[in-house]
């Protein structure tokens, strides 16, 4: 009796434990943080103390910073160059064309917007392995090839599109604008759904154009998810490998054309088994990521004081 007096205390008191208020905000949060600390905050300090080092099969050695020094190479620059290109690119691309398209498709005129949102949203459901394989094919360098195919109907002679920097670039920015410019248009088109019709009436009734409505309300309305889009677009950019990877077959790219520091980090870390120093390229990227962030959110006001 004594046993089952203590046990239904214990339960009581876990009870009370789990519905208390101090208590239930923790437990909510506990399986972020446990995921957060075994998926993230481990491999971060696991690589970092890596980066230090030189491993080798059942040999582990502190090297201090050389792994850093060895950054300055020309891999290293072609590849940071390569990533930084095409970041921007695709801020220039994924930014203004989907908030277009997304004010398009919200507008009452637009006929058939909702057919419209899943087919743009659709190829944000194929596999990216796949698409770079058939976007490898229609970039081919033979004559019947699709791009080449259509150069030839104006007259322009076939290209070898991945065997040149600027026509390689081009290659990976249209498959990343087939791919994410119908995930940007639901954002942006969200963030629409909240701004009040009355703000255009008004400004219909003091003469307000549909440009002077886009330019005066739309855009500094949509300043809040369009500094999210951003952000994302910056970690896309620099995280940018699979695409790359695929339209180049696996292979090393002419004259490193389509190398990106995360292609640099298989490189060296899983082809080469060079593993301290891809930890050192993955913390340098981690960095300036943070870095070209902060500099962002800092330039668009998000650490401001609102009065």
């Amino acid at each position: 009796m004594q046993i089952q007096g203590e046990l239904g205390h214990n339960v009581k008191r876990g009870y009370r434990l789990g519905n208390s208020q101090k208590i239930a905000p923790y437990v909510f949060v506990l399986p972020f943080l446990l995921s957060f600390a075994v998926f993230f905050a481990y491999p971060l300090i696991n690589a970092g103390v890596m980066s230090f080092q030189e491993v080798l099969p059942g040999e582990v050695s502190f090297v201090g910073l050389e792994n850093y020094r060895g950054l300055w190479n020309e891999d290293f620059g072609a590849a940071l160059y390569n990533s930084s290109r095409y970041t921007i690119w695709t801020l220039l691309l994924l930014i203004p064309v989907p908030m277009v398209l997304a004010v398009l498709l919200n507008s009452k005129k637009m006929l058939f917007s909702n057919f419209f949102r899943s087919t743009l949203f659709i190829p944000a459901l194929t596999s990216v392995v796949v698409a770079g394989v058939i976007f490898r094919l229609i970039f081919g360098e033979l004559d019947g090839a699709l791009m080449n195919t259509v150069l030839h109907a104006f007259g322009i002679p076939s290209q070898r599109w991945l065997y040149s920097s600027s026509l390689g670039m081009f290659a990976l920015l249209v498959l990343a604008g087939w791919r994410w410019i119908g995930i940007n248009i639901l954002y942006f088109l969200s963030a629409l759904q909240s701004i009040p019709g009355e703000l255009y009436e008004a400004a219909e009734i003091d003469g307000a154009g549909t440009m002077r409505k886009f330019i005066r309300i739309t855009v500094p309305l949509l300043k809040p998810i369009t500094i999210y889009v951003v952000t994302i677009t910056i970690y896309g950019g620099y995280s940018m490998f699979t695409e790359s990877y695929m339209l180049w077959a696996g292979k090393p790219s002419p004259q490193n054309i389509g190398l990106t520091i995360v292609g640099y980090i298989y490189q060296q870390g899983f082809q080469y088994f060079n593993l301290g120093f891809g930890s050192a390229i993955g913390i340098t990227l981690l960095a300036i990521t943070l870095l070209v962030s902060l500099v962002q959110l800092t330039l668009t006001g998000m650490f401001r004081k609102e009065d």
